[in-house]
Parts: C-alpha cells; sequence; structure tokens
C-alpha cells in the first residue's frame, strides 16, 4: 500500500509561483501513474496533470503551458511546478495513484490520496 504526502502549498498572489511535492511511502510508485486534482469546496475533484513511470504526461486545458508535472524516482516524489498562478487556481491539491500506463484523467480512476494541500492565490 502507497501512503501519499503533499506539501507546499500557500499564499502567492496572482503570476507567482509555487511547487507542490508528492512524496511516497510504504512501498515505490515507480511503476504507478501519478496524478494531481484540485478541489474546491461543494465541487467534484478536477483534473490537473498526470505522469506514468516512463514521464509521459498530460495537462487539463486550463493548466497548459503554466504548470508542470514530474517526477524523481529516486526520492519517490512527484512535483507539480505551478507558474503565472491565477485566482481560479486556488483549491487544495490532492494527488493519487493508478497502476498501469494509461494517463487517466479521471479522480474515480486514482486511489492513496493523501490530506491535500491548500493554495490560494490572491488577485
Amino acid at each position: 500500500q502507497v501512503q501519499l504526502v503533499e506539501s507546499g502549498g500557500g499564499l502567492v498572489q496572482a503570476g507567482g509561483s509555487l511547487r507542490l511535492s508528492c512524496a511516497a511511502s510504504g512501498r515505490t510508485f515507480s511503476s504507478y501513474a501519478v496524478g494531481w486534482f484540485r478541489q474546491d469546496p461543494g465541487l467534484q475533484r478536477e483534473f490537473v496533470a498526470v505522469v506514468n513511470w516512463s514521464g509521459s504526461t498530460a495537462y487539463a486545458e486550463s493548466v497548459k503551458g503554466r504548470f508542470t508535472i514530474s517526477r524523481d524516482h529516486a526520492k519517490n516524489t512527484v512535483y507539480l511546478q505551478m507558474n503565472s498562478l491565477k485566482p481560479e487556481d486556488t483549491a487544495v491539491y490532492y494527488c493519487g495513484v493508478r497502476s498501469g500506463f494509461y494517463l487517466a484523467t479521471s479522480p474515480l480512476d486514482f486511489g492513496s490520496w493523501g490530506q491535500g494541500t491548500q493554495v490560494t492565490v490572491s488577485s
């Protein structure tokens, strides 16, 4: 069983940057695809980005060109570099894992969610 811990959230002004981390423990997740999702209170969890074990990636249209997902197998960690942040990026950000190569984008395809990290972008 993989346990995930997200970190790196905070308060930033519009146009600023943050780097989120998703650290795994319990077992290596190098063979898993790892996805970042975000959620506002009362709304469904929304896809942000995903990376598979080989480094292939996919992004939501709303973050393309601004966010970059990457993974460090040696550190058992996946990162989400967020640049040019906008107030509409404000949410709790979660990471989850799924086995396999496919770059899924539905939160229903992921599990082992962490506790989330709050990102707040002020205008």
